[in-house]
């Protein structure tokens, strides 16, 4: 009887030993929000401002306020998380290399994003990138938008109707992420 009782104990023991070992050689997930603003400061030399602590609280604020009146402001209010960097007052001069800025940011995002809009304009310096994740029963979306002086990275996780209702409107939809995001409204 005490043999089986310390068997089972040592092979109890044992297996999670061997599923410590496991779970401690997988890789930590990668988080390509940060790996595309690090993309974004490398290639163009700039770096991003942090929203502070009460912005976070008015943008739930703001949140809250868009739930309870519904219609458009509703519409992303829901979406869950939000995480937000930008870049202002700053030079996004890509000196006739955007296709290799376009190159290194879809290298910065995971296998497991989808481009879904792209859109370049090397004249103006104005570059918007849409990425698309299924996240279970949500999806992410990734917006990237570069100006001459200015840009922003969004990522949302939005409900499958939310999307479809954006997909209306592919080109616009990283435009409406961003502003509803972003919106400054004073």
């Amino acid at each position: 009887m005490l043999s089986r009782f310390i068997a089972s104990r040592l092979s109890t023991t044992t297996v999670l030993a061997l599923l410590t070992l496991a779970l401690a050689t997988v890789p930590a997930a990668r988080d390509d929000f940060d790996s595309v603003v690090k993309t974004i400061e490398q290639f163009y030399h700039v770096k991003h401002q942090s929203i502070p602590l009460l912005a976070r609280a008015g943008i739930k604020a703001v949140s809250t306020a868009a739930k309870i009146k519904g219609g458009d402001y509703k519409r992303l209010a829901e979406a869950g998380s939000v995480k937000i960097a930008f870049f202002e007052n700053q030079e996004f001069d890509s000196r006739g290399s955007i296709a290799t800025f376009k190159a290194s940011l879809n290298g910065s995002v995971g296998d497991t994003w989808t481009p879904l809009v792209q859109t370049l304009s090397p004249k103006e310096e104005e570059q918007t990138y849409v990425y698309l994740r299924n996240a279970g029963e949500k999806f992410n979306v990734l917006v990237v938008t570069i100006e001459r002086h200015e840009a922003s990275v969004v990522q949302v996780n939005l409900r499958p109707d939310v999307l479809a209702e954006l997909l209306k409107d592919p080109e616009g939809m990283g435009k409406a992420i961003n502003d509803d995001a972003i919106r400054d409204d004073r």
